[in-house]
Protein backbone atom coordinates (compact mmCIF):
# COMPACT_ATOMS: atom_id res chain seq x y z
CA UNK A 1 0.00 0.00 0.00
CA UNK A 2 2.59 2.30 0.64
CA UNK A 3 4.37 1.60 -2.26
CA UNK A 4 1.48 2.14 -4.97
CA UNK A 5 0.34 5.78 -2.88
CA UNK A 6 4.39 6.74 -3.38
CA UNK A 7 3.56 6.25 -6.37
CA UNK A 8 1.17 9.13 -6.48
CA UNK A 9 2.74 11.42 -4.76
CA UNK A 10 2.81 13.71 -7.69
CA UNK A 11 -0.79 13.69 -7.93
CA UNK A 12 -1.57 14.74 -4.78
CA UNK A 13 1.61 17.05 -4.81
CA UNK A 14 -0.64 18.60 -7.77
CA UNK A 15 -4.24 18.46 -5.49
CA UNK A 16 -2.78 19.54 -2.16
CA UNK A 17 -0.96 22.48 -3.93
CA UNK A 18 -4.35 23.61 -6.41
CA UNK A 19 -6.51 23.57 -2.60
CA UNK A 20 -3.54 25.65 -1.43
CA UNK A 21 -3.27 28.10 -3.94
CA UNK A 22 -7.32 28.91 -3.80
CA UNK A 23 -8.09 28.68 0.34
CA UNK A 24 -12.15 28.71 1.55
CA UNK A 25 -13.13 29.45 4.47
CA UNK A 26 -15.30 27.72 6.96
CA UNK A 27 -18.49 26.78 5.47
CA UNK A 28 -17.26 28.68 1.79
CA UNK A 29 -15.42 25.86 0.57
CA UNK A 30 -17.37 25.31 -3.05
CA UNK A 31 -14.50 25.31 -5.02
CA UNK A 32 -12.30 22.26 -2.90
CA UNK A 33 -15.56 20.90 -2.64
CA UNK A 34 -15.99 20.78 -6.54
CA UNK A 35 -12.41 19.31 -6.92
CA UNK A 36 -13.40 16.87 -4.25
CA UNK A 37 -16.34 15.83 -5.94
CA UNK A 38 -14.95 15.98 -9.43
CA UNK A 39 -11.74 13.44 -8.49
CA UNK A 40 -13.89 11.17 -6.70
CA UNK A 41 -16.42 10.38 -9.16
CA UNK A 42 -13.63 10.44 -11.51
CA UNK A 43 -12.70 7.10 -9.36
CA UNK A 44 -16.02 5.75 -9.60
CA UNK A 45 -17.12 6.90 -6.01
CA UNK A 46 -20.75 7.36 -5.44
CA UNK A 47 -21.09 11.23 -4.31
CA UNK A 48 -23.16 13.66 -2.13
CA UNK A 49 -22.33 17.06 -1.95
CA UNK A 50 -23.81 19.75 -0.02
CA UNK A 51 -23.79 17.79 2.96
CA UNK A 52 -23.75 20.06 6.19
CA UNK A 53 -23.97 23.18 4.11
CA UNK A 54 -20.69 22.65 1.63
CA UNK A 55 -19.23 19.30 2.98
CA UNK A 56 -18.65 16.01 0.69
CA UNK A 57 -19.47 12.15 1.13
CA UNK A 58 -18.19 9.65 -0.78
CA UNK A 59 -19.24 5.88 -0.80
CA UNK A 60 -17.63 3.14 -1.72
CA UNK A 61 -17.77 -0.84 -1.31
CA UNK A 62 -21.32 -2.64 -0.65
CA UNK A 63 -22.41 -5.11 2.64
CA UNK A 64 -20.71 -5.62 5.23
CA UNK A 65 -19.39 -3.08 8.20
CA UNK A 66 -18.54 0.16 7.47
CA UNK A 67 -15.73 2.66 7.94
CA UNK A 68 -15.78 6.28 7.61
CA UNK A 69 -12.58 8.51 6.85
CA UNK A 70 -12.62 12.00 7.40
CA UNK A 71 -10.61 15.34 6.29
CA UNK A 72 -11.48 18.74 7.25
CA UNK A 73 -10.91 21.63 4.24
CA UNK A 74 -11.24 25.21 6.06
CA UNK A 75 -8.62 27.46 5.40
CA UNK A 76 -7.58 30.28 8.07
CA UNK A 77 -8.21 33.85 7.96
CA UNK A 78 -4.21 34.77 7.74
CA UNK A 79 -2.26 36.59 5.50
CA UNK A 80 0.21 34.08 3.66
CA UNK A 81 3.96 34.97 3.75
CA UNK A 82 5.81 32.05 2.13
CA UNK A 83 7.75 32.82 -1.26
CA UNK A 84 6.64 29.69 -2.73
CA UNK A 85 5.06 28.88 -6.28
CA UNK A 86 1.70 27.52 -4.51
CA UNK A 87 1.14 30.49 -2.14
CA UNK A 88 -2.43 31.85 -1.48
CA UNK A 89 -3.94 33.46 -4.42
CA UNK A 90 -6.74 34.43 -1.62
CA UNK A 91 -5.69 38.02 0.22
CA UNK A 92 -6.23 37.26 4.19
CA UNK A 93 -6.99 33.77 3.61
CA UNK A 94 -4.59 30.91 3.80
CA UNK A 95 -4.55 27.39 4.95
CA UNK A 96 -2.08 27.34 7.46
CA UNK A 97 -3.22 24.42 9.61
CA UNK A 98 -2.66 21.54 6.69
CA UNK A 99 -6.51 21.19 5.94
CA UNK A 100 -5.30 21.60 2.13
CA UNK A 101 -2.80 18.66 3.25
CA UNK A 102 -5.62 16.21 5.01
CA UNK A 103 -7.64 16.64 1.92
CA UNK A 104 -5.34 15.45 -0.47
CA UNK A 105 -4.48 12.20 1.68
CA UNK A 106 -7.67 11.42 2.16
CA UNK A 107 -7.84 11.38 -1.99
CA UNK A 108 -5.20 9.36 -2.07
CA UNK A 109 -6.61 6.86 0.01
CA UNK A 110 -9.86 6.60 -2.14
CA UNK A 111 -7.34 6.43 -5.30
CA UNK A 112 -5.93 3.43 -3.23
CA UNK A 113 -9.29 1.97 -1.83
CA UNK A 114 -11.14 2.57 -5.29
CA UNK A 115 -8.79 -0.16 -7.00
CA UNK A 116 -9.60 -2.67 -4.47
CA UNK A 117 -12.25 -5.67 -3.96
CA UNK A 118 -13.17 -4.35 -0.10
CA UNK A 119 -15.39 -6.34 2.27
CA UNK A 120 -16.99 -3.60 3.02
CA UNK A 121 -17.92 -0.15 2.82
CA UNK A 122 -16.14 3.56 2.79
CA UNK A 123 -17.35 6.44 3.61
CA UNK A 124 -14.71 9.34 2.70
CA UNK A 125 -15.96 12.55 4.49
CA UNK A 126 -14.78 15.34 2.89
CA UNK A 127 -15.92 18.01 6.10
CA UNK A 128 -16.56 21.91 6.31
CA UNK A 129 -16.00 24.00 8.80
CA UNK A 130 -13.66 22.36 11.39
CA UNK A 131 -11.83 26.46 12.42
CA UNK A 132 -15.44 27.75 13.25
CA UNK A 133 -18.56 27.84 13.65
CA UNK A 134 -22.50 29.19 11.66
CA UNK A 135 -24.68 31.54 13.23
CA UNK A 136 -26.09 29.12 15.38
CA UNK A 137 -22.82 28.12 16.80
CA UNK A 138 -22.20 24.68 14.73
CA UNK A 139 -19.39 23.32 13.33
CA UNK A 140 -18.85 21.24 10.33
CA UNK A 141 -18.42 18.13 11.86
CA UNK A 142 -22.32 19.39 13.77
CA UNK A 143 -23.64 20.24 10.66
CA UNK A 144 -22.97 16.36 8.60
CA UNK A 145 -23.65 14.63 11.79
CA UNK A 146 -26.98 15.94 11.71
CA UNK A 147 -27.54 15.07 8.35
CA UNK A 148 -26.84 11.69 9.09
CA UNK A 149 -23.30 10.89 8.36
CA UNK A 150 -22.60 8.89 10.83
CA UNK A 151 -25.70 6.38 10.53
CA UNK A 152 -24.50 3.27 10.07
CA UNK A 153 -20.86 3.52 10.53
CA UNK A 154 -19.06 1.39 12.70
CA UNK A 155 -15.67 3.23 12.78
CA UNK A 156 -14.20 6.75 12.06
CA UNK A 157 -10.80 7.68 11.62
CA UNK A 158 -8.72 11.08 10.85
CA UNK A 159 -5.55 12.65 10.56
CA UNK A 160 -4.08 16.05 11.68
CA UNK A 161 -0.62 17.20 10.10
CA UNK A 162 1.88 17.71 12.51
CA UNK A 163 4.85 19.66 11.51
CA UNK A 164 6.93 18.90 15.02
CA UNK A 165 7.64 15.59 13.62
CA UNK A 166 9.53 14.68 10.48
CA UNK A 167 7.21 13.33 7.77
CA UNK A 168 7.11 9.52 7.57
CA UNK A 169 6.07 9.47 10.78
CA UNK A 170 2.85 9.10 12.87
CA UNK A 171 1.75 9.84 16.14
CA UNK A 172 -0.81 8.07 18.13
CA UNK A 173 -2.65 8.20 21.69
CA UNK A 174 -5.33 5.83 23.25
CA UNK A 175 -8.15 8.01 25.30
CA UNK A 176 -7.95 12.17 25.36
CA UNK A 177 -5.80 13.26 22.59
CA UNK A 178 -7.66 17.02 22.05
CA UNK A 179 -9.31 19.25 24.66
CA UNK A 180 -12.69 20.12 25.23
CA UNK A 181 -13.21 24.16 24.23
CA UNK A 182 -15.74 26.15 25.58
CA UNK A 183 -15.97 30.07 25.59
CA UNK A 184 -17.25 32.35 28.62
CA UNK A 185 -18.34 36.47 28.28
CA UNK A 186 -18.29 37.73 32.22
CA UNK A 187 -19.78 41.35 32.55
CA UNK A 188 -18.78 42.50 35.98
CA UNK A 189 -21.37 45.41 37.17
CA UNK A 190 -20.12 48.51 39.96
CA UNK A 191 -21.71 51.89 40.20
CA UNK A 192 -20.05 54.80 38.37
CA UNK A 193 -18.80 57.98 39.90
CA UNK A 194 -16.59 61.05 39.71
CA UNK A 195 -12.83 59.60 39.88
CA UNK A 196 -12.09 62.06 42.72
CA UNK A 197 -14.63 60.33 45.00
CA UNK A 198 -14.32 56.61 44.66
CA UNK A 199 -16.27 55.80 48.03
CA UNK A 200 -19.61 57.45 45.93
CA UNK A 201 -19.67 54.57 43.63
CA UNK A 202 -18.22 51.33 43.36
CA UNK A 203 -15.52 50.69 40.88
CA UNK A 204 -16.28 47.62 38.14
CA UNK A 205 -12.45 47.51 37.72
CA UNK A 206 -10.85 47.10 41.22
CA UNK A 207 -13.79 44.11 41.29
CA UNK A 208 -12.56 42.80 37.72
CA UNK A 209 -9.03 42.89 39.11
CA UNK A 210 -10.13 40.61 42.26
CA UNK A 211 -12.55 38.27 39.80
CA UNK A 212 -9.51 37.37 37.76
CA UNK A 213 -7.25 36.70 40.39
CA UNK A 214 -9.50 34.47 41.76
CA UNK A 215 -9.93 32.81 37.86
CA UNK A 216 -6.30 32.65 37.98
CA UNK A 217 -6.21 30.37 41.28
CA UNK A 218 -9.02 27.88 39.63
CA UNK A 219 -6.61 25.23 37.96
CA UNK A 220 -3.93 25.50 40.30
CA UNK A 221 -5.97 25.73 44.06
CA UNK A 222 -9.73 23.80 42.99
CA UNK A 223 -8.76 21.16 40.67
CA UNK A 224 -6.96 18.12 41.09
CA UNK A 225 -3.31 18.45 40.43
CA UNK A 226 -3.78 14.89 38.62
CA UNK A 227 -6.22 16.81 35.98
CA UNK A 228 -5.98 19.19 33.37
CA UNK A 229 -7.48 22.44 33.07
CA UNK A 230 -7.22 25.75 31.49
CA UNK A 231 -8.72 29.05 31.83
CA UNK A 232 -7.43 31.92 30.01
CA UNK A 233 -9.50 35.13 30.17
CA UNK A 234 -8.47 36.55 26.92
CA UNK A 235 -9.88 40.13 26.59
CA UNK A 236 -11.13 42.68 29.13
CA UNK A 237 -12.86 46.11 28.14
CA UNK A 238 -14.25 48.81 30.63
CA UNK A 239 -14.07 52.44 31.39
CA UNK A 240 -15.01 55.51 29.07
CA UNK A 241 -12.99 58.20 31.31
CA UNK A 242 -9.87 58.62 32.91
CA UNK A 243 -12.04 60.84 35.64
CA UNK A 244 -14.64 58.22 36.24
CA UNK A 245 -15.20 55.22 38.08
CA UNK A 246 -16.04 52.44 36.01
CA UNK A 247 -19.21 50.72 36.23
CA UNK A 248 -18.96 47.96 33.84
CA UNK A 249 -15.86 45.54 32.65
CA UNK A 250 -16.52 42.87 30.25
CA UNK A 251 -14.10 39.89 30.23
CA UNK A 252 -13.87 37.07 27.80
CA UNK A 253 -11.93 33.89 27.58
CA UNK A 254 -11.76 30.11 27.05
CA UNK A 255 -12.07 27.02 28.85
CA UNK A 256 -10.76 23.75 27.88
CA UNK A 257 -10.32 20.61 30.11
CA UNK A 258 -10.11 16.50 28.85
CA UNK A 259 -12.77 14.67 31.10
CA UNK A 260 -16.47 16.25 31.16
CA UNK A 261 -16.44 16.14 34.95
CA UNK A 262 -13.43 18.53 34.89
CA UNK A 263 -15.18 20.78 32.15
CA UNK A 264 -18.11 21.38 34.60
CA UNK A 265 -16.22 21.84 37.76
CA UNK A 266 -14.08 24.72 35.60
CA UNK A 267 -17.96 26.06 34.76
CA UNK A 268 -18.64 26.05 38.42
CA UNK A 269 -15.51 27.38 39.84
CA UNK A 270 -15.82 30.24 37.21
CA UNK A 271 -18.92 31.31 38.47
CA UNK A 272 -17.79 30.78 41.95
CA UNK A 273 -14.86 33.62 41.43
CA UNK A 274 -17.55 35.94 39.23
CA UNK A 275 -19.88 36.33 42.08
CA UNK A 276 -16.53 37.71 44.21
CA UNK A 277 -18.38 40.69 42.57
CA UNK A 278 -21.91 40.62 44.41
CA UNK A 279 -19.64 39.52 47.55
CA UNK A 280 -17.74 42.94 47.34
CA UNK A 281 -20.98 45.25 46.74
CA UNK A 282 -20.77 45.02 42.77
CA UNK A 283 -22.79 42.32 40.76
CA UNK A 284 -21.98 40.13 37.76
CA UNK A 285 -23.61 38.42 34.56
CA UNK A 286 -22.10 35.35 33.23
CA UNK A 287 -22.25 33.26 29.84
CA UNK A 288 -20.48 30.35 28.67
CA UNK A 289 -20.90 28.83 25.50
CA UNK A 290 -20.27 25.34 25.30
CA UNK A 291 -18.07 24.18 22.19
CA UNK A 292 -15.80 21.23 21.22
CA UNK A 293 -15.87 18.24 23.70
CA UNK A 294 -12.43 16.17 24.15
CA UNK A 295 -11.48 14.09 21.41
CA UNK A 296 -11.17 10.76 23.00
CA UNK A 297 -9.40 7.77 20.74
CA UNK A 298 -11.17 4.24 21.27
CA UNK A 299 -8.48 2.43 22.59
CA UNK A 300 -9.24 -1.00 20.45
CA UNK A 301 -9.15 1.24 17.49
CA UNK A 302 -5.96 3.39 18.34
CA UNK A 303 -4.12 -0.06 19.42
CA UNK A 304 -5.28 -1.12 15.33
CA UNK A 305 -4.22 1.92 14.11
CA UNK A 306 -0.93 2.19 15.44
CA UNK A 307 -0.60 -1.78 14.33
CA UNK A 308 -1.18 -0.88 10.35
CA UNK A 309 1.53 2.19 11.32
CA UNK A 310 4.21 -0.52 12.61
CA UNK A 311 3.34 -2.87 9.58
CA UNK A 312 3.34 -0.25 6.94
CA UNK A 313 6.23 2.41 8.06
CA UNK A 314 8.40 0.20 10.61
CA UNK A 315 8.44 0.54 14.79
CA UNK A 316 10.36 3.18 14.67
CA UNK A 317 8.07 5.52 12.89
CA UNK A 318 5.30 5.06 15.14
CA UNK A 319 5.30 7.31 18.39
CA UNK A 320 3.03 8.42 21.06
CA UNK A 321 1.61 11.25 20.82
CA UNK A 322 1.28 13.85 23.32
CA UNK A 323 -2.19 15.18 24.82
CA UNK A 324 -2.76 18.76 23.46
CA UNK A 325 -5.10 21.65 25.03
CA UNK A 326 -6.17 22.00 21.33
CA UNK A 327 -9.56 21.46 20.56
CA UNK A 328 -11.26 19.32 16.99
CA UNK A 329 -14.81 18.51 15.88
CA UNK A 330 -14.11 15.23 15.14
CA UNK A 331 -15.19 14.68 18.75
CA UNK A 332 -18.02 15.39 17.16
CA UNK A 333 -18.25 11.97 14.83
CA UNK A 334 -16.35 9.92 17.62
CA UNK A 335 -19.19 10.57 20.05
CA UNK A 336 -21.47 8.23 17.14
CA UNK A 337 -18.98 5.42 16.69
CA UNK A 338 -15.43 4.24 17.75
CA UNK A 339 -13.16 7.29 16.66
CA UNK A 340 -9.07 7.44 16.04
CA UNK A 341 -7.59 10.68 15.56
CA UNK A 342 -3.98 10.45 14.81
CA UNK A 343 -1.13 13.17 13.94
CA UNK A 344 0.73 12.76 10.53
CA UNK A 345 4.03 14.00 10.44
CA UNK A 346 4.60 16.85 8.46
CA UNK A 347 8.14 18.31 9.21
CA UNK A 348 11.08 18.84 7.03
CA UNK A 349 14.32 18.14 8.02
CA UNK A 350 16.95 20.67 9.22
CA UNK A 351 14.40 23.54 9.75
CA UNK A 352 11.66 24.84 12.23
CA UNK A 353 8.60 23.84 12.21
CA UNK A 354 6.07 25.70 10.36
CA UNK A 355 3.94 26.32 13.29
CA UNK A 356 -0.01 26.05 12.31
CA UNK A 357 -1.62 28.92 12.57
CA UNK A 358 1.04 31.18 11.27
CA UNK A 359 1.49 32.80 7.95
CA UNK A 360 4.87 30.94 7.45
CA UNK A 361 2.91 27.70 8.04
CA UNK A 362 3.77 24.57 5.15
CA UNK A 363 4.04 20.68 5.31
CA UNK A 364 6.38 18.81 3.92
CA UNK A 365 4.63 17.24 1.01
CA UNK A 366 6.44 13.72 1.86
CA UNK A 367 3.69 13.55 4.53
CA UNK A 368 0.81 13.03 1.51
CA UNK A 369 1.80 9.51 0.33
CA UNK A 370 2.29 8.20 3.98
CA UNK A 371 -1.13 9.71 5.13
CA UNK A 372 -2.87 8.20 2.19
CA UNK A 373 -1.13 4.54 2.65
CA UNK A 374 -1.96 4.76 6.29
CA UNK A 375 -5.91 5.67 5.93
CA UNK A 376 -6.20 3.51 3.07
CA UNK A 377 -4.27 0.16 4.86
CA UNK A 378 -6.40 1.04 7.68
CA UNK A 379 -9.67 0.79 5.99
CA UNK A 380 -9.11 -1.81 4.10
CA UNK A 381 -7.29 -4.19 6.89
CA UNK A 382 -10.64 -3.19 9.55
CA UNK A 383 -12.89 -4.50 6.75
CA UNK A 384 -11.39 -7.49 6.30
CA UNK A 385 -11.09 -8.52 9.98
CA UNK A 386 -14.42 -7.47 10.87
CA UNK A 387 -16.57 -8.54 7.81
Amino acid sequence: MLQRAKALRERLVEIRRAIHRQPELGFQEFKTAQLVADTLTGLGVRVETGVGLTGVVGYLGEGGPTIALRADMDALPIQELNDVPYASQVPGVMHACGHDAHVACLLGAAMLLAEMELKGRVRFFFQPSEEGQDEEGKSGATRMVEAGVMDGVDAVVSLHTHVDTLAGTIGLLPGPMMAAADTFRAAILGQACHGAYPHKGTDAIVLAAQVIMAVQTIVSRRIRPLDSGVITVGTIQGGTKTNIVADRVELAGTIRSFKAEIRQQLFDELERACGLARALGGDYELEIFPGYPATVNDAALTKFVRQVGIDLLGPDKVGEADAEMGAEDFSFLAAHAPGCYFRLGGGFPDQEPRRGHNPYFDVNEDALPVGAAVLAEVACRYLEQNA
